[in-house]
């Protein structure tokens, strides 16, 4: 990877936190701890890997991105935004009532908004149809989804996946933002599904494990997934609530807003570390 790609890369992922961070606490609501570990992976695919348009939304041939984990959608939100989908001030008015910006992604009202995503382990079955339809009309379209490791003990997570192997979905890649966190604990003290690369091997699915922080890792896995004839699952190791020190690693910041004094830290150390990125 260039130098300045890997730099703007790190800059834009920082502003996504910061979007995030800013988006929660105005609602006084919202999930920032999953928010935050999956935001490389949607900044990278936004900036640097898929084919789409913020002027043209709905470009029939667009790639595809089902946020199955919709709980994070302020990072969805963040990233379109910094794409230029709507104005970065709407982020404030994420959960307002009025505004487009629910607590779950909305595919009728949210520019760039593929699936509305929430109820945990539709989103990939969603994603799964999306590819199926481009093989079946020759699209040339590919979809993406991004799954959380506690989402995964979904049952149907798993047919999703057998049938989009039984199809040969070569199209689909789905990442696992696996952060070991859910909302009660670790994924081992709830309802452990590791190993998950296993698990998706046994589905007839082509793993890549990776760093979920390393935009690297992330551009090598998929010209990985590129070159393969099945589906592809990307287990990408990340740190819930990276980027905010009092958040990482802890469970309780799953679904719970930052007051304001706990904000004004979150966006202290955030603007820092973008200053010492430029």
């Amino acid at each position: 990877m260039e130098a300045e790609l890997k730099k703007e890369l790190e800059i834009t992922a920082c502003k996504v936190r910061m979007g995030i961070i800013e988006g929660v606490h105005s609602a006084k609501a919202g999930h920032p701890g999953g928010s935050l570990s999956c935001a490389d992976i949607l900044t990278y695919l936004y900036f640097a890997h898929m084919n789409v348009d913020p002027k043209n939304p709905k470009m029939p041939n667009r790639d595809r991105l089902v946020l199955s984990k919709g709980h994070a959608a302020p990072a969805l939100y963040s990233v379109l935004a910094q794409k230029g989908y709507f104005e970065v001030e709407t982020l404030k008015t994420l959960r307002h009532i009025g505004s487009i910006l629910q607590g779950h992604p909305d595919m009728k009202h949210i520019p760039g908004v593929d699936m509305s995503t929430g109820s945990l382990g539709q989103g990939i079955s969603c994603a799964v149809g999306m590819a199926l339809s481009s093989k079946h009309f020759g699209d040339n379209y590919n979809v993406y989804t991004v799954l959380g490791d506690g989402e995964i003990e979904e049952g149907q997570v798993w047919e999703a996946a057998m049938f989009a192997a039984n199809k040969k979905l070569s199209n689909l890649t789905a990442f696992v933002d696996y952060n070991n966190l859910q909302i009660d604990g670790t994924i081992e003290e709830v309802n452990s599904a590791y190993p998950i690369d296993e698990k998706f091997k046994a589905f007839n699915w082509h793993t890549i494990t990776i760093d979920g922080h390393d935009f690297e890792q992330i551009e090598t896995a998929l010209k990985e997934a590129a070159t393969v004839d099945k589906p592809v699952a990307i287990i990408a190791k990340t740190v819930k609530g990276k980027g905010v020190s009092f958040m990482e690693n802890q469970c309780g910041w799953h679904g719970v807003a930052p007051n304001d004094e706990q904000y004004e830290q979150a966006m202290s150390e955030l603007n820092t570390a973008l200053a010492n990125m430029q």
